[in-house]
């Protein structure tokens, strides 16, 4: 066997050029494979990370009109705090909800500096739900809340932008034109994909709705169920207790909608099958090519080599020697060809990691154990033909060939 395999490699090297054309669909392939699989995976530990930094077992409410003709025939669509006191005294499923006021841009002034920021309205509830700490100073305590202070929660990103440190603490700024005193800045969270989310400022939700009176009947809420196993029945009892209180009919959809951690998740498994999807389309077509042109080389090879295949035969070679001979060449050149592949997929990788809005790239053993799989069974594959055809020849008529 061994010797078989060094033979391959003579043959392999004794032709460069064409054999690295031959197997130029399987290092396609394989690259293919390698920089996909190390991306998704990159991608998912990084979305996982994500969702935990968005607290522990935690879900998003918010009033939402269905899509389609049963959603134009609903009334209106409201979900006001009487919804949420509901709720948080029906649900024995959860642990904490706090409402939730967003406004996507509000303008934030400080001595002379003026950005647009986005600003939440919440409860002191919010910050054990979402899972954002404050690293300085303190968050809303539930006085904040209820008699409607004119405090805030900043996010790192607030003091970059305002080119100030954590003497903000204690200090007066505006938000839309209103005067607020910093009562705590939050620990860092990072990015995601790019889009900060320290570049944020917190709030109590009781002024927030004086603030903007037209979001009291399109309130949303955030929730945290007591335990991970208790987030399905969490969601049951949310939507079956709102469903009750808006009146809706068992044909009727819901007039809200309600958005677990786990489903964000399976949202972005759904887009990484439609990624593998295209990646078996991409590795499929490139098998076939490469296979195709190992089968063709083979063949040629035999072609070339018929004299010494019946030399072979003549001093005692057996069919299956012949055939084993063959089969390893085969098989040898499609592992280069992968080699090749995995090396390219790895560099790939490693490139695309450097990239400042690029996640961490890590290429897992099993995906370099698939490669090494795709480029052997291809030589097999496609290598039996020629193999089979090499040790079918008479020993006769390949010793008279010319």
């Amino acid at each position: 066997m061994l010797a078989n395999v060094q033979n391959a490699l003579e043959q392999l090297w004794s032709h460069k050029l064409r054999s690295l054309l031959t197997v130029l669909g399987i290092i396609i392939a394989v690259t293919s494979t390698i920089t996909v699989v190390g991306v998704i995976q990159g991608f998912t530990a990084y979305v996982s990370d994500f969702l935990q930094g968005l607290g522990t077992n935690a879900m998003w409410v918010w009033p939402q009109r269905p899509a389609g003709e049963a959603g134009k025939r609903l009334g209106r669509i409201e979900l006001d705090e009487r919804d949420l006191a509901a709720v948080e005294t029906g649900c024995s499923a959860l642990r904490r909800i706090s409402p939730l006021v967003r406004r996507t841009s509000a303008t934030l002034r400080y001595g002379r500096e003026e950005i647009s920021i986005p600003l939440e309205g919440t409860s002191a509830e919010y910050h054990p739900i979402r899972n954002l700490p404050v690293g300085t100073g303190r968050p809303f305590s539930v006085v904040d809340v209820e008699r409607a202070h004119h405090v805030c929660v900043v996010g790192r990103e607030i003091l970059r932008k305002l080119n100030v440190d954590e003497g903000l603490v204690g200090q007066a700024l505006l938000l839309d034109g209103q005067r607020f005193r910093v009562i705590g800045i939050l620990e860092e969270k990072g990015s995601f994909l790019g889009d900060s989310q320290d570049n944020i400022v917190l709030i109590p939700y009781t002024l927030a709705l004086k603030m903007y009176p037209a979001t009291r009947r399109k309130l949303a809420f955030t929730a945290q169920a007591v335990s991970e196993k208790a987030v399905p029945e969490a969601r049951s009892q949310i939507t079956n207790l709102l469903r009750r209180r808006h009146v809706l009919a068992a044909y009727q959809p819901n007039d809200f909608n309600v958005l677990t951690q786990d489903e964000i998740l399976e949202t972005f498994n759904n887009l990484s099958l439609v990624a593998t999807a295209v990646l078996a389309g991409i590795v499929g077509i490139s098998l076939l090519v490469g296979g195709i042109g190992i089968m063709n080389v083979m063949l040629v090879s035999v072609t070339e080599r018929t004299r010494e295949i019946g030399l072979r035969k003549a001093v005692g070679a057996r069919r299956r020697d012949i055939l084993l001979q063959f089969l390893t060449e085969a098989v040898t050149l499609s592992l280069v060809g992968g080699g090749l592949g995995i090396a390219l997929g790895h560099a790939f990788c490693s490139m695309a990691s450097l990239h400042p809005r690029m996640v961490d790239v890590v290429v897992p053993w099993w995906a370099v154990a698939l490669g090494f799989g795709i480029s052997a069974s291809t030589g097999v594959v496609f290598g039996l033909v020629p193999a089979a055809k090499a040790a079918l020849l008479n020993p006769i008529d390949a010793l008279r060939h010319e």
